[in-house]
């Protein structure tokens, strides 16, 4: 990997770490800050929310609430780039209180960059991990196996 490349994976990469800080940090506004002002954003269980500020509104409803107390937790799985301004960038992932346990969840971001050069999040899915029946469908058509099954 040559040192641009290099670098724009950290110029990446940090946005991602800057959204598990105000994860961590229960901090609704600086996590939709991340977004673009007309990002997708798909939780895993089907919830669209559309731009940063209403990403932002809700995650903080969610951090006094429901997820109060929590963290993030993930791993990069890859990085890739599909021109000079997106990324793409899949993750294992999940929230916890305490240890972090498994990471069930995969995340797909697109990340473009902005005027300024910096990047933000432009789509965002969460998919919860089914490994039970990830594992009954290969079982019964292997042809479906992808060369790299998540676990």
């Amino acid at each position: 990997m040559n040192v641009s490349i290099t670098s724009e994976v950290a110029a990446v990469t940090a946005v991602l770490d800057r959204l598990t800080a105000a994860w961590n940090a229960g901090d609704g506004a600086a996590y939709g800050a991340e977004f673009t002002a007309d990002a997708t954003y798909v939780t895993y269980v089907g919830t669209l929310y559309v731009g940063g500020a209403e990403i932002g509104r809700a995650h903080q409803a969610l951090f006094e609430s429901f997820l109060k107390g929590t963290r993030l937790a993930s791993e990069i799985v890859g990085v890739r780039f599909s021109g000079p301004d997106t990324a793409l960038v899949v993750t294992r992932g999940d929230v916890h209180k305490g240890r972090p346990g498994r990471l069930g969840k995969i995340q797909t971001y697109t990340l473009v960059r902005q005027a300024d050069g910096g990047w933000k999040v432009a789509a965002f899915q969460n998919t919860k991990h089914k490994a039970l029946m990830e594992a009954v469908s290969f079982k019964a058509q292997p042809a479906t196996r992808p060369a790299a099954v998540s676990s």
